[in-house]
């Protein structure tokens, strides 16, 4: 079992949650880097969501 499927099966139930500490980290992230990166930190942000089950549900990914 992968590591990315230990957190998965951690946050199962949680997504919710896991995607405000995703949010909350890639808000200081840009805070850090004073905007800077703030397109890769955004796609980061989706890509990481997508991964935990959350997922953008008003826009989903594009295949």
């Amino acid at each position: 079992m992968s590591a990315m499927d230990k957190i998965k099966k951690m946050l199962k139930g949680h997504e919710d949650q896991a995607g405000k500490g995703v949010d909350k980290a890639g808000d200081m992230v840009d805070d850090r880097t004073q905007g800077k990166y703030r397109g890769q930190v955004d796609k980061a942000q989706d890509k990481a969501k997508q991964q935990f089950g959350e997922g953008d549900r008003d826009n989903p990914p594009r295949g």
